[in-house]
């Protein structure tokens, strides 16, 4: 039972997590490109091409993890199965303590 609340625990909360951390690498690489360029404009194209490979190394690791997402979606179980999950592990709980 521990396993099936710890994987919908990293369903429901790992995605967002990454997206939330890719979100914030984004803008702070985005800021720092930006003030780069404001710096050195002769060197916009050398840091424009660093960003953009920079943000698509970030963008991929999205991508992964809502790949991991969707995999682990199809490891819960059904609404009707999770209940006679939990409905037995009751039982059984129940008959431990009665012992």
């Amino acid at each position: 039972m521990i396993y099936l609340a710890v994987l919908a625990f990293g369903v429901a909360l790992g995605l967002p997590i990454a997206v939330i951390a890719a979100s914030t690498a984004q803008g702070k690489a985005t800021r720092t490109a930006l003030e780069g360029i404001a710096r050195q404009p002769e060197a916009a194209p050398r840091i424009q091409t660093a960003m953009i490979i920079g943000l698509a190394l970030i963008e991929s690791l999205v991508i992964y993890s809502l790949l991991i997402f969707f995999l682990l979606m199809n490891k819960l179980p059904d609404g009707a199965i999770l209940q006679n999950m939990i409905e037995a592990d009751a039982q059984k709980q129940v008959e431990t303590s009665q012992e």
